[in-house]
């Protein structure tokens, strides 16, 4: 989403009409402090209606993957974790929606000062979306709720860019069972299969289209730094997802 957030008709001198009209940059950020409450949670009208609360046994399941959360902190270089109240960080990280503001501009922002009430205010805007929830539905949901956090002395436009429905891989079909066969016999070790962000919408769409399930199988690592400067892929991984594929492809049509 690409949020527009307009005050006056062209740039004003703060000096001259600070106070007296609305900076759209303030009201921009008022306005994005407000989708979310004091315990991180998103508030637009119905964004959860249809999110499913997973069991204790399912939690226990992802509680199972290896994870150190000092050592996450320290990859990250965090003094603490920040998120929804009553999630682990790794259920924050699979099985919560999310709304996240991915880029925010307007005014001046070259070299020095220059006292400016800007006309206008951008935002790039993404939710993270989980099974059942549906990419147009909380498109409209948030276009509305948002365009009601605006007060009357600034205009706003909202702009859908892509979307797409969130996937969750049965871990009871065939094509899983030979990938965790694979994985294990290239690793030494069982995977565990966990849920995860990452904006791969075709998935959902070979599954509409196709009808047939799709495997996502992981063998990148945190400091990869994706979608970072540097983004990078190990060569070691880039071997063992080599060697990997194989083994899937054997299990697959030996067994099945």
């Amino acid at each position: 989403m690409e949020v527009e957030v307009t005050g006056p008709n062209r740039d004003l001198h703060s000096g001259l009409y600070g106070g007296a009209v609305a900076n759209p940059i303030n009201i921009l950020c008022e306005m994005i402090a407000k989708m979310k409450d004091e315990n991180n949670q998103i508030t637009i009208p119905g964004f959860y209606d249809n999110v499913v609360e997973l069991s204790v046994e399912e939690r226990e399941d992802i509680a199972r993957a290896p994870f150190s959360l000092d050592a996450y902190k320290k990859a990250l270089d965090l003094s603490d974790i920040h998120g929804e109240e009553s999630y682990t960080t790794m259920e924050r990280n699979g099985i919560r929606p999310t709304l996240d503001v991915n880029g925010i501009w307007g005014g001046y922002t070259g070299e020095g000062a220059k006292t400016v009430i800007a006309s206008k205010a951008f935002a790039k805007i993404s939710m993270r979306l989980v099974p059942n929830q549906s990419d147009a539905e909380i498109t409209s949901k948030f276009t509305k709720y948002f365009e009601s956090l605006a007060p009357k002395s600034v205009t706003v436009k909202v702009s859908p860019h892509h979307g797409g429905e969130p996937y969750v891989s049965p871990t009871d079909i065939p094509a899983y069972v030979a990938a965790s066969k694979a994985m294990e016999t290239t690793y030494g070790k069982k995977p565990v299969p966990v849920k995860s962000g990452g904006s791969i919408p075709i998935v959902a769409l070979f599954e509409e289209e196709l009808g047939v399930k799709s495997i996502l199988l992981g063998f990148g690592l945190d400091s990869d730094a994706i979608h970072s400067p540097n983004e990078h892929y190990g060569v070691f991984n880039y071997l063992k997802g080599i060697e990997t594929i194989p083994h899937f492809f054997d299990n697959y049509t030996k067994d099945y």
